[in-house]
């Protein structure tokens, strides 16, 4: 069942340590408006948000089980 989690865990971690590094670029480009600034971090905050809501329920089908959605139409 663990190695059934790597996948998933290794998949979001990575995106985001990418959206973590967008979020700092924005910061090191002194020349951004601040209204572009705040756009451009709040997307990614809210598609991180959304990924570890993700994980989440797919560790919970893991743990329960049901590895495939499929089972459920």
């Amino acid at each position: 069942m663990v190695r059934k989690l790597i996948a998933p865990i290794v998949i979001v971690a990575l995106l985001l340590l990418y959206l973590i590094g967008f979020i700092v670029i924005l910061f090191l480009v002194p020349e951004l408006p601040f209204a572009v600034k705040l756009i451009g971090i709040l997307i990614p905050l809210a598609t991180a948000a959304c990924a570890v809501a993700v994980l989440v329920s797919r560790i919970r089908e893991i743990r329960s089980g049901a590895e495939d959605d499929l089972d459920r139409y």
